[in-house]
């Protein structure tokens, strides 16, 4: 599990992303455990690239070439261990690895995947959430009510309101950018976390973990031979 610490608006913990990983993995691998699957959870990594919110006291940054300098020691240690199969299971998203697949792959041989639990689900986000956000708002909230209720001050929340920059083509997701949270909200939260619910965020939860259990079951059975993973 990959987490960070970085502020979550003003009603939830900096460990926010780290807790919420940490409760998806060990349900996850529970689930396929019970399906019959030997997998391993390993402890969290518990910082992130934190790069664009550094304007924000105490947020703890890993480059990206530092965090990926971190896992590739640890792909090291599980090759040198037998470990053939790793999921990486992110749960921040500024933790971008596709390119540490990339510069691995020829490098180990430990067969890596890569899983942004938060991604995993949103085709049904609709039907469980009113609104959509982007950090700290009712679906990190509702997972934090889930999961850590006695760490979470909704009463404390701020709105979550956001910017949109003086580029439309950035607006609108043709040109992407870092963005710099402490323009781009006020308090660091990117949707409105009032609407959230315990309920909510264990439906999530479910949803999340059922079907990244179901992709452990298959992992795991599967031989690593000379067509893997086709």
């Amino acid at each position: 599990p990959l987490g960070a610490t970085e502020p979550h608006n003003l009603h939830l913990p900096y460990g926010t992303d780290t807790f919420q990983v940490e409760a998806v993995g060990l349900r996850a691998c529970k689930m396929a455990t019970q399906q019959g699957s030997r997998v391993v959870l390993l402890p969290a990594i518990p910082y992130g690239t934190e790069t664009n919110q550094m304007k924000f006291p105490l947020a703890m940054n890993l480059n990206p070439s530092t965090l990926g300098r971190v896992i590739t020691d640890l792909v090291e240690s599980l090759e040198t261990h037998g470990i053939r199969k790793l999921l990486l299971l992110n749960g921040h998203g500024g933790n971008d690895l596709k390119w540490l697949l990339r510069e691995l792959h020829l490098k180990t041989l430990v067969r890596l995947f890569l899983c942004s639990w938060f991604k995993v689900a949103a085709d049904g986000y609709s039907t469980i959430f009113e609104k959509k956000d982007d950090h700290a708002g009712e679906m990190e909230t509702s997972m934090g009510l889930a999961h850590f209720p006695e760490l979470v001050n909704l009463d404390q929340a701020d709105a979550g309101e956001v910017r949109p920059t003086r580029f439309e083509a950035v607006n609108r997701g043709w040109v992407e950018i870092t963005r710099p949270w402490h323009l781009l909200t006020t308090n660091s939260g990117s949707g409105d976390p009032r609407a959230a619910t315990a309920a909510k965020g264990e439906a999530v939860t479910q949803m999340v973990c059922e079907r990244i259990a179901s992709f452990l079951v298959e992992l795991a059975r599967s031989p690593v031979d000379p067509e893997f993973p086709f």
